[in-house]
């Protein structure tokens, strides 16, 4: 049974919570591959600049959400999560987050690391994979919001999220025929799970997207560039 961090320090007495804590966001969660035998696999079956972009800031997205909700011990794990979450999506897209687990294991990956990945997709395709961990439930509700505000970001003078505001998005938000791709339903249904306002999600994702944006950016130059 997987338990909250909330779990974790309401059923030990006071003095102890702190170190639970710690000992929590360390061990909790194993990937079973660090974070460049993620990208490796991520590039086998990713090619398009597109994916990989969407890829990196997923990454970048989740590691610094592990940092806010206080699983900083976590967050190369959570950054893995994002890295990999639409590994099957550029080849297989009839079925995403079905085909992710063959391919997830063949990389070495953890059954953790498989579930965590594929629940983003419960509801939505064919995994059976339910999203339990606050990690989960993150990448539920900001998987197709970073593409929304992404897509807003591209048509501004500056081209990035770094002068974003919260209004901006939600006008684009509230403008179906903008980024029809993204679900506004899986952005509402995400922020009703996580039991935040959708203006907290929207804002805090916009703040992630900023923090990593510049690492994104570099790393999509890195993977254009000819090998020598």
């Amino acid at each position: 049974m997987r338990l909250s961090c909330q779990a974790v320090q309401t059923r030990l007495p006071r003095p102890l919570a702190g170190l639970a804590m710690i000992l929590y966001n360390c061990n909790y969660m194993e990937a079973k591959i660090n974070r460049e035998q993620a990208w490796q696999l991520l590039r086998q079956y990713n090619k398009e600049a597109f994916h990989l972009q969407h890829a990196l800031t997923a990454e970048g997205v989740l590691k610094w959400f592990a940092q806010e909700e206080g699983f900083g011990g976590e967050k190369e794990y959570w950054g893995i999560v994002g890295l990999l979450h639409d590994i099957d999506f550029e080849q297989y897209p009839d079925q995403h987050c079905v085909k992710a687990p063959e391919l997830l294991r063949a990389g070495g990956a953890s059954e953790e690391l498989v579930h965590s990945i594929c629940s983003h997709g419960y509801g939505l395709t064919g995994t059976q994979a339910q999203p339990q961990h606050l990690m989960e439930k993150i990448l539920f509700a900001a998987d197709e919001l970073t593409g929304l505000i992404w897509a807003a970001a591209i048509i501004r003078p500056s081209k990035s999220v770094m002068d974003m505001e919260v209004k901006s998005v939600k006008k684009k938000f509230k403008t179906p025929a903008f980024a029809a791709g993204c679900s506004r339903k899986v952005i509402e249904d995400g922020a009703a799970q996580l039991g935040w306002e959708l203006d907290a999600l929207i804002e805090k994702t916009i703040l992630a997207m900023r923090s990593c944006e510049s690492d994104v950016n570099a790393a999509l130059a890195g993977a254009a560039a000819p090998s020598a």
